[in-house]
């Protein structure tokens, strides 16, 4: 078995104190201070993460757009340049392989960005689906590294670093700009629920960039923020994670997120006909989020019971929220026991704890 892959900037983690583990076959920050105080630092000033381990992939060519219609559930020949959007590919049941963001990035070109754990599955599969159309796939992994800024001082915080005026960059968009005199793609996006900018950066020049940041930073509190804040923030912000809420037994449409499946596009898709039948035909269950009333958490696989003790659902993720200060968990549950409102239990180690069924997101940011 390799060794997991250390990012450019590890050198940068061990001065800071990191402690590592690893994750998806790369050496990761999971920590530098402590869970908490990153989360919070992420909600109420702002935290600097080092997302490397995410893989990027570059569609070019005549029939970029074309290519990746087919390929995704996206319209992206409708993507504006400079925008992104939120979409996911599937395998031709309708079960999810990732759910991706995708920039266009020119007239004939995009870079399509997946979760580690399937970085290689998303390459492998754009590679076969763009064969037929006259487009090319470069998966440019190696040439990134990826820094993302995230919490309400992030535009304080990148403001000196940049001339491009931040207040023009839209939500979900990506533009070539400079930072710290380096060249990036400026990404407005994110995975808090909070306001930021992800930049992809020359791996040579991600220390150079990392350290300007910090630096501007200083005065804002912005920490270095690991993994682990990362699963809390995007649980709060009731963001789904592959493996989880997502898989390939499981369509979009089970998660909520129905609405990224474009069947109104032209041309046929991957998985076009399994989610066409989804879609008229609902799952029995549904996601939703759980508010715990004690300090146990409901976890990843524990059983969602009704009142009665019949089992009802299967919690994806959960956690103490250190924002709102009590337990939160999703999990997908029958629909006869979806409402808000609705009182269930969890079976915590043999143990029940009573849960009430909540929208979500569980957090919304003041915008």
């Amino acid at each position: 078995m390799s060794p997991p892959r250390k990012t450019p900037l590890h050198s940068v983690h061990e001065e800071l104190g990191a402690t590592f583990t690893e994750f998806a076959g790369w050496h990761m920050p999971l920590r530098y201070t402590g869970d908490t105080a990153e989360h919070n630092a992420v909600r109420e000033s702002a935290g600097l993460f080092d997302l490397t381990h995410m893989g990027e992939i570059r569609i070019s060519g005549p029939q970029a757009g074309e290519a990746l219609d087919y390929a995704l559930l996206t319209h992206a020949s409708a993507i504006k340049v400079g925008r992104a959007r939120y979409t996911m590919i599937c395998d031709a049941s309708g079960g999810v392989l990732d759910d991706l963001i995708v920039y266009r990035t020119g007239e004939h070109e995009y870079m399509v960005v997946a979760n580690a754990a399937n970085a290689a599955v998303v390459s492998s599969e754009l590679s076969e689906r763009v064969r037929g159309f006259d487009a090319q796939h470069n998966d440019v992994s190696e040439n990134y590294a990826l820094i993302a800024v995230q919490g309400p001082r992030a535009v304080d915080i990148l403001a000196p670093l940049t001339t491009t005026n931040l207040d023009e960059v839209r939500y979900f968009a990506g533009y070539e700009s400079r930072v710290a005199g380096c060249e990036v793609l400026l990404a407005r996006t994110g995975y808090t629920g909070e306001d930021g900018f992800e930049l992809f950066v020359a791996t040579e020049d991600a220390p150079v960039v990392w350290r300007a940041l910090s630096d501007s930073g200083a005065d804002h509190d912005l920490r270095p923020a690991g993994l682990s804040c990362r699963d809390t923030l995007r649980l709060e912000s009731g963001m789904p994670l592959h493996g989880h809420e997502l898989s390939t037994e499981l369509t979009p449409f089970h998660a909520n997120l129905g609405r990224v499946v474009k069947l109104d596009k032209p041309g046929d898709f991957v998985g076009r006909k399994a989610l066409a039948e989804v879609a008229e035909n609902p799952p029995e269950r549904t996601l939703v989020g759980l508010r715990g009333s004690e300090r146990r958490a409901p976890r990843h696989g524990y059983r969602v019971l009704d009142q009665e003790g019949a089992e009802v659902g299967t919690v994806t993720s959960g956690a103490p929220s250190p924002t709102l200060g009590h337990p939160i968990a999703m999990a997908y549950v029958d629909h006869s026991v979806g409402e808000p409102g609705t009182t269930l239990q969890v079976d915590i180690r043999g143990r029940s704890a009573v849960v009430e069924v909540v929208e979500l997101p569980f957090y919304r940011r003041n915008r």
